[in-house]
């Protein structure tokens, strides 16, 4: 080992469980991005599904045709990533969620092909939008990220390491833009001060934008 690789701080691994259709959980991607840049962070994306968070809620009736709609782009990504690995999926998830949020693309199989050549993913893969096989992956993918954080919550949620080599879960953290820059690291190390202060379990107020993408 070389004595710049000795100094060199290990990464730290942030598990993100995304729906592509969820703006929260790009934003919070997107903040992740910046802080790969500026602290020694690897971000690991897991697939979660809207439309299983919100199976047997009562949900608006705007929100019903969306958790139609939205079982394809995850039943297409946890496909991805079973046949091509973690970072396939890490590839796919950002090509569907910028025609998704930032081209108006939609949910539908145009956007899902779109997206599959944009990353030089197969194309067959999108068969997987219209079937059950990958359902039980899906959900157990799911179920990963979201049972450790609780009933209460939607998406994003984060595992991050604990003081004491523990993963701890949380959802969060909602914000409109993301910031950039060292901006993004001083958001993450307060992310890590709270989350991993003993007894800690919300801090909140009231969202007064909507999601911003720039």
């Amino acid at each position: 080992m070389t004595i710049a690789a000795q100094e060199r701080p290990a990464r730290t691994v942030a598990d993100i469980w995304v729906d592509p259709r969820c703006p929260w959980a790009w934003i919070a991607s997107r903040w992740l991005f910046e802080v790969e840049q500026v602290r020694p962070v690897a971000t690991r994306f897991h697939v979660m599904s809207l439309s299983v968070l919100n199976e047997g809620r009562e949900v608006p009736e705007k929100y019903r045709t969306a958790m139609v709609e939205g079982w394809g782009a995850v039943r297409v990504c946890i496909a991805a990533e079973q046949q091509h690995g973690p970072e396939a999926l890490r590839a796919l998830y950002i090509a569907m969620a910028t025609r998704i949020h930032h081209h108006r693309a939609g949910l539908g199989q145009d956007m899902i092909l779109a997206s599959l050549a944009d990353v030089d993913l197969p194309a067959e893969l999108a068969g997987a939008a219209d079937s059950t096989q990958h359902d039980r992956a899906l959900r157990e993918s799911h179920h990963a990220g979201m049972d450790p954080v609780g009933s209460e919550v939607g998406t994003p949620v984060i595992h991050v390491p604990g003081p004491s080599g523990e993963r701890i879960a949380f959802f969060g953290p909602v914000m409109s833009p993301a910031p950039r820059g060292e901006a993004a690291g001083r958001l993450w190390d307060g992310v890590l001060a709270l989350t991993g202060t003993d007894g800690f379990f919300e801090l909140k107020r009231t969202r007064d934008r909507d999601a911003r993408f720039d």
